[in-house]
């Protein structure tokens, strides 16, 4: 049996690829092992039957911040404690998915000999795997346009897993859950794993006029329902697991952050969408480059936060109502709508070297 090491963290996208190909990789005889932070969402996301090893990392900031003088040392630390776990494990590869808890995973990996296969979700690559990239073998990349970020010789587009049981959602269930119609448009709203507040404003000053044409689903955040708004037409959830399938499936338009997880699942389902990509003051802009690539690839509608308010959202929807076909069309039509078949095959030559 051979072993192999996941790792990635910080963010709910530094997971869910994981999630993706865990069932492939058990059911090809993989034994699988998890590196990631000690109070990260990676530890309650990762299934408990996979052994899961905590270590130190430190944030690469770009800014001035007094932990910048102590995170190295943090990095350090990490680099040994991931050091000691690979030479206990001794795996065959090691598959990470970015975030700062990649780079002393990718660097204890090189130490050791042991090949790195990395995998960026955004349109640009961030800091942590621009980084770890020199200690990687290969970087698989979601976007065809992000090769001109990295060394082609080492880099594969891929696109990125998306999760089989997305596309066993049921519209049925989706609508009892919000105990919604089968005969009217249903608008589903997500704003990220924390929720958007500029989204909910938007979706809240809008909920006279959208109520009239559509029944909303609302992901705002932990913290973020208002429950005195819920009505026959709006629903809302703080965060949707279990759920999302179906809820996804009784979607017929999706308003949407701009996370590549994200989007490359609307993409897979075909969901006629709007993306409202985070600013370049709440980001590194990286959500405003994916969300520019599926609008020129005739997948989105996108309006940028800046100008988001109740009338381009309307347009924007009115929009998707008159050409939804034609944006389902061009993505049925992408080859990297679902990446998870391209990512086992790079991760299977890598472990078989």
């Amino acid at each position: 049996m051979k072993r192999l090491v996941l790792t990635g963290g910080g963010t709910a996208g530094h997971v869910t690829p994981h999630l993706a190909l865990i069932p492939h990789l058990e059911a090809e005889g993989y034994e699988l092992h998890y590196i990631g932070t000690a109070d990260g969402i990676e530890r309650e996301l990762i299934p408990s039957h996979i052994p899961y090893y905590p270590i130190a990392a430190g944030k690469l900031r770009r800014y001035f911040d007094w932990r910048n003088l102590t995170d190295p040392w943090r990095v350090l630390w990490g680099t040994a404690q991931a050091w000691r776990i690979l030479r206990r494990v001794r795996p065959a590869a090691i598959f990470s998915k970015g975030g700062f808890v990649t780079v002393p995973v990718a660097i204890a990996g090189w130490m050791l000999g042991i090949p790195v296969l990395l995998h960026e979700s955004d349109y640009s690559p961030g800091l942590a795997n621009r980084i770890s990239l020199h200690f990687a073998k290969r970087i698989c990349l979601t976007f065809p346009e992000s090769l001109q970020y990295v060394p082609k010789e080492r880099a594969v587009v891929t696109g990125t897993p998306i999760r089989a049981e997305l596309q066993r959602g049921s519209r049925v269930q989706g609508l009892d859950l919000c105990r919604f119609a089968d005969n009217v448009p249903t608008l589903l709203v997500m704003g990220g794993s924390q929720g958007s507040q500029a989204i909910n404003r938007v979706i809240r000053e809008a909920l006279p006029r959208l109520s009239q044409e559509y029944q909303i689903i609302h992901l705002c955040g932990r913290g973020n329902a208002e429950p005195s708004l819920d009505s026959r037409r709006y629903r809302q959830f703080e965060y949707a697991s279990e759920e999302l399938p179906h809820l996804l499936a009784a979607a017929d338009y999706v308003v949407s952050r701009a996370g590549a997880n994200s989007i490359f699942e609307l993409c897979s389902l075909r969901k006629p969408n709007i993306l409202v990509p985070l600013s370049r003051q709440a980001s590194r802009g990286d959500q405003i480059l994916n969300a520019r690539s599926f609008a020129k690839q005739g997948f989105s509608i996108v309006i940028e936060e800046e100008k988001l308010s109740v009338a381009s959202l309307l347009d924007g929807l009115a929009e998707l109502r008159a050409n939804g076909d034609k944006y389902a069309a061009a993505m049925a039509a992408s080859q990297l709508a679902d990446g998870t078949a391209n990512v086992l095959r790079e991760i299977r030559a890598l472990a078989t070297r």
